[in-house]
């Protein structure tokens, strides 16, 4: 691993003279909230583990103050930007990184499992709140070569993302998660360190990917029809898209008085093999 020195993470009064030089006034429609505090991007470049062979991709360059960080220890990086009017900051700011390449496109709309070269690779961003949690979930289930994710999220998504079954925040996104990666909440992070200030805190979590089980695709088709309708029992809930409701759940020892939010992800899975066994 390479350890993370001073490098070149910009602090605040740099990044609020070179949108101003650029005449740029963040886009809350875009989500963007610039990090503005070097030790958090240190930490979090710290916390990818990082090493020379290690080859990132980074959703929501802004200015490039964790783009730069990141070039410093990894191999390779590929970082897209949404905002066309932040290139020219992005260009000057990695003028003499020969390992960046900056696409200047919408990464919600890409399918990265056809845009990233062949190989592993870790995300590592801070993403911008309106399209975080679509990016990891999609990128979970059809970017396989991105095997380490390493986001800032706000605070709300991490708890939904890495709740357990039975709490409150537990839902769909938990069940996507816990097939694809085993996940860990790094640190939280205050609204003060971000251009403009956020209303709510974020968080930095880790998900790590594991091998999904060939029924991942129908049990989160499954969870998402019991969530869509969390305050049934799954007897019902269930009912329109799995036949034989009861005997089913029968069968894959799930209790079918019981709701979306007490069955894990594996209990999906259960579900979606007794299906297969019919």
């Amino acid at each position: 691993m390479i350890l993370v020195g001073e490098g070149p993470a910009q602090a605040r009064n740099e990044i609020r003279s070179m949108l101003a030089d650029a005449g740029h006034r963040p886009n809350q429609r875009l989500g963007q909230n610039f990090l503005v505090d070097p030790n958090i991007v240190r930490k979090i470049v710290a916390t990818a583990g990082l090493d020379a062979g290690t080859r990132v991709v980074e959703i929501g360059a802004g200015t490039g103050t964790l783009t730069g960080t990141l070039a410093e220890a990894a191999h390779r990086v590929i970082a897209y930007e949404i905002d066309g009017s932040l290139e020219p900051i992005l260009a000057s700011v990695l003028a003499e990184r020969d390992n960046v390449e900056i696409r200047i496109e919408d990464a919600a709309r890409i399918d990265l499992d056809v845009e990233l070269p062949e190989g592993s690779w870790t995300m590592v961003s801070n993403l911008p709140y309106n399209v975080g949690t679509g990016i990891v979930l999609d990128a979970l289930r059809g970017a396989p070569r991105i095997d380490r994710f390493v986001v800032m999220v706000q605070r709300e998504v991490a708890d939904r993302m890495l709740a357990a079954p039975g709490t409150k925040v537990y839902g769909l996104p938990s069940v996507i998660v816990g097939l694809h990666a085993r996940g860990v909440r790094a640190f939280t992070v205050p609204p003060h360190v971000f251009e403009p200030q956020p209303t709510v805190a974020s968080a930095v979590i880790v998900l790590d990917r594991i091998d999904a089980p060939s029924q991942a695709p129908r049990a989160i088709e499954l969870a998402s029809a019991a969530f869509g309708q969390r305050r049934k029992m799954l007897r019902r809930s269930l009912s329109l898209v799995v036949e034989r409701t009861e005997e089913t759940l029968l069968s894959a020892s799930v209790d079918p008085t019981a709701r979306a939010e007490d069955l894990s992800p594996g209990e999906f899975v259960a579900i979606a093999r007794a299906e297969e066994a019919r």
